[in-house]
């Protein structure tokens, strides 16, 4: 059963102390109850100083080891307060808007802070788009309008996945950075993002030939749109919002090594923009920042894929 806090009121009452945040991170962690991550034994004591030991292997386990939390060096209700006011903002946070917020020592600490908690906006083994699906590509920053299929400097090309759950009714997205608009890019991103059996609607783009003969039912929108009209009006929606929001929230300073972080942010909220609990909002991010991997300061500051030019902008 999925518990949370409905309120404000509810999330400072309930979270006022730091046993409080603990308790409700390990039934999130383990909602079975204490599983040893060393050995998979079920029973263990609870230490002095916060951690478990297995009764079987004795292994030493952290409530924080291996999550998102490790080797955190603020109060773990401090880090729930974050999650709360991230996912309270409709629109998304920047780094000095939490800096002021929880009176964070310095900007640093908050930009790590909030790329952490993006690494738990994916949730793993999330499952893929299906159904009917449109797929373009679209350019994310610099200055200058992108030439499809080639590299420009200070852009990055991002590959736009939306479900079409009514006629022009949008229902999940997916978003990822390609390298290129070859065949050799875009149909992995596609195989990523798209459950077999689908129908995958593309324009002629020859990136998305032979999407036949992965599993896909491939429909091609042919010609050119009219004025006034787009060819794929889902996707074409989709990445004017995230362009929308990138200059909004984040003045379209986001570095292009870091833009996968920021599209991850954009999905999570999109995909639960109809949303009306800000608190399960909040238990899902707890829960997935419970089951995500480290991430030490050092890995989020380096490049997720390759290495491109800063992306200061979004036209294109």
């Amino acid at each position: 059963m999925e518990d949370y806090p409905r309120t404000t009121t509810e999330f400072e009452d309930r979270f006022a102390s730091e046993e409080a945040c603990r308790r409700y991170l390990y039934t999130l962690r383990w909602p079975n109850g204490f599983v040893c991550p060393q050995c998979g034994g079920t029973l263990c004591w609870e230490m002095r100083d916060g951690r478990y030991l297995c009764r079987h292997c004795r292994y030493q386990a952290s409530l924080t080891a291996g999550t998102v939390f490790q080797d955190m060096r603020k109060p773990l209700r401090l880090w729930f307060q974050a999650i709360w006011y991230v996912t309270s903002q409709k629109n998304g946070v920047s780094a000095l808007g939490l800096q002021r917020v929880l009176g964070l020592g310095s900007y640093h600490t908050a930009w790590t802070w909030l790329h952490k908690l993006r690494r738990a906006m994916v949730r793993p083994g999330r499952d893929r788009l299906g159904g009917t699906v449109e797929v373009d590509e679209t350019f994310i920053g610099g200055k200058r309008q992108g030439l499809r299929g080639r590299s420009l400097e200070g852009k990055s090309l991002v590959l736009v996945a939306a479900e079409e759950v009514e006629p022009d009714v949008i229902g999940r997205i997916r978003l990822r950075r390609i390298d290129d608009g070859s065949a050799a890019s875009l149909r992995p991103a596609v195989q990523e993002c798209v459950e077999p059996g689908s129908e995958v609607r593309t324009d002629g783009w020859n990136g998305y030939a032979g999407l036949g003969g992965l599993g896909y039912r491939h429909t091609v929108r042919p010609g050119a749109a009219q004025p006034g009209e787009t060819l794929l009006p889902l996707v074409s929606l989709v990445a004017s919002l995230l362009k929308r929001w990138l200059l909004g929230t984040h003045q379209g300073a986001v570095r292009s090594t870091h833009l996968d972080y920021y599209l991850d942010e954009f999905t999570f909220r999109f995909n639960r923009r109809t949303s009306r609990s800000r608190g399960k909002l909040f238990y899902r991010m707890v829960e997935q920042a419970a089951a995500a991997a480290p991430a030490p300061a050092k890995t989020l500051r380096a490049d997720r894929g390759r290495q491109t030019p800063d992306t200061r902008g979004c036209s294109g």
